[in-house]
């Protein structure tokens, strides 16, 4: 099965058809990416509000998103990210809406973006960053799409899966590089990914996205990665406050 292909024509039904945001009142955050680069010495941990998932279900459906996020950031996190797709990850635009109301990092809208009108409902609702995924877009769509987030004051986390993708988001002068560890397509994960794809150190900051389980398994990219983004670990964690401080490995 072709999870992205199909993950698509479900988000070009539901642009046409977008709901009205919780609008919130505009918090000024810290940049992601000055935050990273003033700490270059530790893992930077974008915690994820990820209650489900095209390939687990369900991961933690009951969870009291406040709180989570609370967790988070209490526990240091650099980032927070808030799945708002509906129908693949039971999320919402309004979760990411009111967790934005009560904390101060930054906080990413991960969605598939299609289309400026996303951009605009992230902004509303108090994102400070944006998803843009390579393998989701033309080239030119991709270009047009960050260029458009810089405009409306998101940062652009892009995110790639193999050497041609990376390619593309250096082109564009991406600064914010996601590698994902999971194949879209099939879903799985493999942290080789990450490892084939390291880059050496330079203006652009990557992240390393899926498959941590534990700190061991953080220490494995941390000599060319700048932090990791977790989702299933953490919602699935008895204690995330904790799980997080595991992660935040020394990098120096």
């Amino acid at each position: 099965m072709d999870f992205l292909s199909t993950i698509l024509i479900e988000k070009e039904r539901e642009v046409k058809n977008l709901t009205a945001v919780q609008e919130v009142s505009e918090k000024l955050r810290p940049s992601f990416y000055q935050t990273v680069k003033e700490h270059p010495e530790k893992m930077h941990v974008i915690g994820e509000i990820k209650r489900a998932s095209p390939s687990k279900g369900t991961i933690n459906g009951d969870v009291d998103i406040l709180q989570q996020a609370k967790d988070y950031e209490k526990a240091g996190v650099s980032a927070i990210s808030v799945l708002t797709d509906p129908v693949f990850f039971k999320g919402k635009i309004n979760d990411l809406a009111a967790i934005a109301q009560v904390v101060d990092v930054p906080i990413l809208c991960k969605d598939f973006i299609i289309d400026e009108r996303q951009l605009d409902r992230a902004k509303k609702a108090g994102a400070s960053m944006v998803l843009l995924i390579v393998a989701a877009l033309s080239a030119s769509r991709l270009a047009e799409l960050y260029q458009q987030a810089q405009a409306r004051d998101l940062e652009v986390l892009m995110e790639v899966h193999n050497a041609d993708e990376l390619a593309q988001a250096q082109a564009i002068g991406a600064n914010i590089i996601g590698i994902n560890n999971r194949n879209l397509k099939t879903f799985k994960v493999s942290l080789q990914t990450s490892i084939e794809l390291a880059q050496p150190e330079g203006d652009v900051i990557y992240i390393s996205e899926s498959g941590f389980k534990t700190g061991e398994d953080v220490e494995k990219v941390k000599h060319n990665y700048h932090g990791v983004l977790v989702g299933e670990t953490l919602m699935r964690a008895a204690n995330p406050v904790e799980k997080v401080r595991e992660l935040q490995v020394r990098r120096k």
